[in-house]
């Protein structure tokens, strides 16, 4: 295993680290996660708010600036400029890995055309634990993220229906029940199915069974917190 290097000794110094952030739990941060945010120049966040309660917590100081899905197209240019004059940045965002159902794809795309070292660190992200507590096969998987609202959905769930690996879905507990229901009329009621919720939090659950079943659990218990969704692969 290469061992880690300290941010002044690097040969290429990395002008932007993505740092993963809790899913839950706040001490779900790696020591070296908390050592990049301090020694950064500038912390890009998705929700200045939220993160402010993680850097707070840690006692980390620094200049924090928004990224977002809403800014990125049109902050990207200047934040190369930023890094290529040499400043460092931290990407973090409201929980989990940039880049994983979250903005980074656009910056780290400008970055790697022009030359700027990148670097992911390890760490949390949901659908990991959600998978591996499933007690769904892990050997192969797909990762969908969220559904498409609305253009695609149809066509992804027919092309998902047909899918032999072990399925892993995010949404919101708002549209929860809805997206049960739709994957119940394109995967069968008999297929099997695991929802994470909370994940790393005190009311963690996991609710196994078939889609049906699960579906029938939070019809009478309702849904709170943040979805992972984890579906059996179609038998051949």
């Amino acid at each position: 295993m290469d061992e880690v290097q300290p941010l002044q000794q690097h040969q290429a110094p990395v002008m932007l680290y993505l740092v993963p952030t809790p899913v839950g739990n706040l001490k779900d941060v790696t020591y070296r996660s908390i050592e990049v945010l301090q020694q950064a120049d500038v912390i890009l966040c998705e929700d200045t708010r939220t993160s402010s309660r993680l850097l707070q917590h840690y006692g980390i100081q620094k200049p924090v600036s928004p990224y977002h899905q809403h800014n990125e197209h049109k902050i990207v240019d200047h934040l190369v400029t930023q890094m290529l004059s040499g400043k460092v940045f931290a990407l973090i965002t409201d929980a989990g890995t940039p880049g994983i159902s979250d903005p980074a794809f656009l910056l780290v795309r400008a970055c790697v055309q022009r030359h700027i070292k990148v670097a992911c660190l390890p760490g949390a992200t949901a659908f990991v634990p959600a998978l591996v507590v499933s007690g769904l096969p892990t050997n192969r998987f797909a990762f969908e993220g969220f559904l498409p609202p609305k253009k695609g959905r149809h066509t992804l769930l027919t092309k998902l229906a047909q899918e032999e690996r072990t399925i892993i879905l995010y949404e919101s507990p708002m549209r929860l029940q809805k997206t049960l229901l739709e994957l119940i009329t394109y995967f069968g009621e008999e297929r099997p199915c695991s929802v994470s919720r909370e994940i790393s939090k005190i009311f963690e659950t996991h609710i196994r069974g078939t889609l049906q079943e699960v579906h029938n659990y939070f019809q009478q218990h309702g849904v709170k917190g943040e979805i992972v969704i984890v579906l059996g692969g179609k038998l051949t």
